[in-house]
């Protein structure tokens, strides 16, 4: 499963923030959106599209010049829909404090040239933190297709 997970690393610059001197949601959405793209794709081995995005919880503020961390990882893959999970972190290098501040699940679909969905490999869980990530997104994959209706 490492193949299928991503870290990414940015600054907060006051072009990300908002009036308050936070991370804007949106600008970090977008950063966790790449991140879980690049993980899917790199599972899939193909290009991946966000189908969906639930469990978004905005925990901490990130503040201007704090760095962020985003942590993807493909937790399951279905028959051409993969889960992936992403919790980010902000650290403050001065004080040398880092805390979890946001996480969510993305349903991600690999597609062909004809942008048709294309069948992904299975995972294969390394660790028993991976098996119970695994087992989990089953649950939640459950839910998702129920509330769709």
């Amino acid at each position: 499963m490492s193949y299928s997970r991503v870290e990414m690393t940015q600054f907060v610059s006051p072009n990300d923030t908002n009036y308050l001197g936070n991370i804007s949601g949106g600008r970090l959405m977008h950063w966790m959106d790449l991140a879980a793209a690049i993980a899917a794709g790199r599972h899939a081995q193909a290009v991946c599209v966000t189908a969906s995005v639930d469990t978004m919880e905005f925990r901490q503020p990130i503040k201007l010049g704090e760095v962020v961390i985003i942590r993807a990882n493909v937790n399951r893959a279905f028959t051409t829909s993969m889960e992936v999970g992403v919790k980010v972190f902000s650290e403050d290098l001065v004080r040398g404090l880092t805390k979890e501040c946001n996480k969510a699940y993305f349903t991600f679909v690999a597609i062909d040239e004809n942008n048709q969905p294309v069948v992904v490999p299975e995972i294969v869980a390394e660790t028993e933190d991976d098996r119970r990530r695994y087992e989990k997104a089953a649950l939640r994959r459950q839910i998702r297709l129920l509330n769709k209706g």
